[in-house]
């Protein structure tokens, strides 16, 4: 089931947004002080393109400095990539077919506003971490 949700997922909306992480991921490198930013949005989009059987957990024992990075992540992509989520899911939603895509979509927000002290693995280890139903995008 995860192979059939990520085929339809890369071809309704994983294209696009691995386009759009990429694009921030490249502004971010050509300024040269924001390469980790430019780091975080090609995680991001990494994962963007094939979310289905992942999930994203908090990681321990990050504290302000994750606080400060994902400020200015938000002042420098975050606002422009959240309303790239924000539009293809609402895009998505208008079919009954896209819905629950639309929706994982909408859950995608968080980690493209606050990406810093978040960590992408494996759903088998997000439980294993306790983190089940918890994390911010499961799949199945």
């Amino acid at each position: 089931m995860r192979l059939v949700l990520n085929i339809i997922w890369f071809v309704l909306a994983g294209f696009w947004l691995f386009v759009g992480y990429a694009f921030a991921a490249l502004i971010c490198f050509l300024l040269i002080v924001t390469i980790p930013f430019g780091v975080a949005a090609l995680r991001i989009a990494l994962y963007g393109v094939w979310p289905f059987g992942r999930a994203v957990i908090p990681q321990e024992g990050k504290g302000a400095g994750s606080t400060l990075g994902n400020v200015l992540w938000f002042l420098v992509a975050g606002w422009w990539l959240a309303l790239l989520h924000i539009v293809t899911g609402v895009a998505l939603c208008l079919t009954i077919i896209g819905i629950p895509l639309g929706l994982a979509n909408f859950r995608l927000l968080a980690v493209s506003i606050r990406p810093f002290g978040r960590e992408i693995v494996s759903n088998e280890r997000a439980q294993a971490l306790g983190y089940g139903g918890t994390a911010v995008f499961g799949g199945t």
